[in-house]
């Protein structure tokens, strides 16, 4: 038993780290502040902010000049 949580509670922080840190990558290029990867932790307010932040306007995209008419 102590093996498995001296096993265990290493690998789930990394886990969490990796998963924060893509979603605050993804985020900044998105336009959004790295800050909502947090709330990415939260059980239930995951699933509700990928929609949200599907479906909203990205900053990014109004910026950049580089995007074709296709995307505006």
């Amino acid at each position: 038993m102590t093996l498995f949580l001296l096993v265990f509670w290493p690998v789930l922080i990394v886990l969490a780290a990796v998963y924060v840190w893509l979603h605050a990558r993804i985020l900044r290029r998105a336009g959004h502040s790295r800050l909502w990867s947090l709330a990415m932790l939260l059980p239930g307010v995951n699933i509700v902010l990928i929609w949200v932040f599907a479906f909203a306007d990205w900053p990014a995209l109004k910026t950049s000049k580089a995007i074709p008419e296709i995307f505006e």
